[in-house]
C-alpha cells in the first residue's frame, strides 16, 4: 500500500496531479489541509475525480465527508488521546504514532497507523535525523492494525521500508517537493512491485 499525503497549503495544479497519481495506481490520498475551512475543502474535493473519492482520507473538516460519501478519517495523536475519534467510530479510521510501543497499544478500531519519521524528513529539514524507528519496528507485536512508514521515503529507499515489518508507506516531500511528482510516484510504485 502506498499513500500520498497532501502538502498543508494548496499548491498550483495540485488536484490535477492528484488525479494523475490515482490513475497511476495510488492506493489512498490523505488530505491534510489544516488551514482551510469546510467550503475550501469542498471546493478542493470537487476537483478530484468522483471515482477516486472512496480513496480519500480527511484529516480535518470531517463534516464534509458525508457530502462526498468519504468514509475514511485520520486523527492526529493528540486527537486520539482526547478520544475525538469516538464520534466517528462507524467510519474507517487511522491515526499516527511516533514509536512502536504506542503502536503496539492501539485498539483494533484503527485500520492503520502512520509511524515516523523512518528516515530524515524531506519536507521538514532536520526532523528524523537520528530516527531509530525502522530498527524499532522489529519490536512490533500488534498485527490487527496495519503499520504505515512515513518520513523521508523516496524512490531510492522505499524498498528498505518494505523489508521491515510494515504494511505500507506514505509519501509527502518526495512527491510535492519535486518538479515531476507523478514520475517520482511511478518509480516508487515500480520499485515496490519489482
Amino acid at each position: 500500500m502506498i499513500i500520498v499525503i497532501t502538502p498543508e497549503k494548496i499548491i498550483e495544479k495540485e488536484t490535477e496531479v492528484i488525479n494523475e497519481l490515482f490513475q497511476e495506481g495510488l492506493d489512498l490520498l490523505h488530505i491534510r489541509k489544516p488551514f482551510i475551512n469546510s467550503e475550501e475543502m469542498t471546493d478542493f474535493i470537487q476537483k478530484i475525480d468522483l471515482k477516486f473519492h472512496a480513496q480519500l482520507v480527511l484529516h480535518s473538516n470531517y463534516n464534509v465527508a458525508e457530502n462526498f460519501k468519504i468514509s475514511r478519517l485520520h486523527f492526529k495523536e493528540i486527537d486520539r488521546q482526547n478520544d475525538l475519534y469516538k464520534a466517528f467510530i462507524n467510519k474507517t479510521i487511522s491515526t499516527s504514532v511516533h514509536n512502536i510501543e504506542t503502536f503496539n497499544e492501539l485498539g483494533e478500531e484503527w485500520e492503520y497507523s502512520f509511524i515516523g519519521p523512518v528516515f530524515p524528513s524531506i519536507s521538514k529539514k532536520g526532523y528524523g535525523k537520528n530516527s531509530t524507528i525502522l530498527n524499532d519496528i522489529k519490536k512490533r507485536t500488534h498485527s490487527n492494525v496495519k503499520l504505515v512508514a512515513l518520513g523521508g521515503i523516496n524512490e531510492k529507499n522505499i524498498n528498505k521500508t518494505f523489508e521491515s515489518k510494515i504494511d505500507g508507506t506514505a509519501l509527502l516531500g518526495a512527491i510535492w517537493q519535486n518538479d515531476e511528482p507523478v514520475n517520482v510516484f511511478r518509480k516508487c510504485r515500480e520499485n515496490v512491485l519489482s
